[in-house]
């Protein structure tokens, strides 16, 4: 797959991914209705379903943003980072995205942002202290490959509508179980059943959507990257320091694990199964041979 395929698919597993959050909601919706009896419970489907889409797509990257901690900068704040990505977004043929800075000492940074001219680049503090300039160059170069790539669109929309998943599912059961449901003993039992089978099912359609947002979007954003900066091994220098970099990320969130450059929790003690069964990245060893193979 190439960079151009890449955004095609991007754009159309988007849409498929909005397309199916909405009948999910409806169909669920619908059985709510049904086993309480309310036909309004329906209509609020439709119309929560509407709303979550709709800022699931204009402003999905405000929320990630605002999860993972991340400040705006200008120019005159930090002009050394805003030169960099000025002078990689011009090569790229990129507008020039709004920078943030994440107060956190792990060295990371993340895309994101509905299409190139609503990108958002977020870089850690750790990022800017502990990587030499053509290091930070290749992890930079990294994420605008993301933002041409349209990697940003899928992977933001995702945070939104896993969420949504998790939420109904979660409203399912306790509604099946602390509602009046039906009269029917029969009835209530079969709804009762179907309640927990979503409620087994829902965070393995959740971990499905975040599975859809595939690992070779990291493979092609390191090899664009590398062809952005002509220097592959900046890149893979800054891989060998994130692979040693035990420092946290303190608001590190499953739903946002997948938008950074590596993953965020790999310097928290006792992660939960629910933080591994997230993990979307592949391993760093990999990204680095690759890319020591490009010289």
């Amino acid at each position: 797959m190439n960079l151009y395929t890449q955004k095609d698919s991007n754009i159309r597993k988007t849409w498929f991914l909005i397309t199916m959050s909405l009948v999910l909601v409806i169909f669920l919706g619908w059985v709510f209705s049904l086993y309480l009896q309310e036909p309004g419970i329906l209509y609020f489907a439709v119309l929560f379903s509407l709303v979550m889409n709709f800022v699931a797509y204009w402003h999905s990257d405000k929320i990630a943003l605002s999860m993972s901690g991340a400040k705006p900068i200008t120019k005159e704040q930090n002009a050394y980072l805003y030169r960099i990505i000025e002078n990689l977004s011009i090569t790229a043929g990129l507008p020039m995205p709004r920078v943030f800075i994440i107060q956190a000492p792990q060295i990371n940074a993340f895309a994101t942002g509905r299409d190139p001219k609503h990108a958002a680049v977020a870089v850690t503090t750790g990022a800017l202290e502990k990587l030499e300039n053509e290091e930070l160059e290749g992890v930079l170069a990294h994420e605008l490959s993301h933002v041409g790539n349209r990697d940003i669109l899928v992977s933001t929309v995702v945070i939104v509508l896993a969420g949504i998943i998790s939420t109904l599912a979660d409203w399912f059961l306790r509604m099946t179980f602390f509602g009046r449901g039906r009269d029917n003993d029969r009835v209530g039992n079969i709804f009762a059943i179907l309640a927990l089978v979503g409620a087994v099912l829902a965070p393995i359609a959740a971990t499905l959507i975040h599975l859809a947002v595939s690992r070779k979007r990291e493979f092609l954003a390191d090899a664009s990257g590398a062809l952005l900066t002509r220097y592959p091994d900046g890149l893979a220098n800054a891989l060998e320091k994130i692979k040693f970099d035990q420092s946290p990320m303190p608001h590190a969130h499953s739903a946002t694990a997948h938008l950074f450059l590596s993953n965020p929790f790999k310097g928290r003690q006792g992660q939960s199964w629910f933080t591994k069964l997230f993990m979307t990245h592949p391993p760093l060893d990999e990204r680095i041979r690759i890319l020591r193979g490009m010289r």
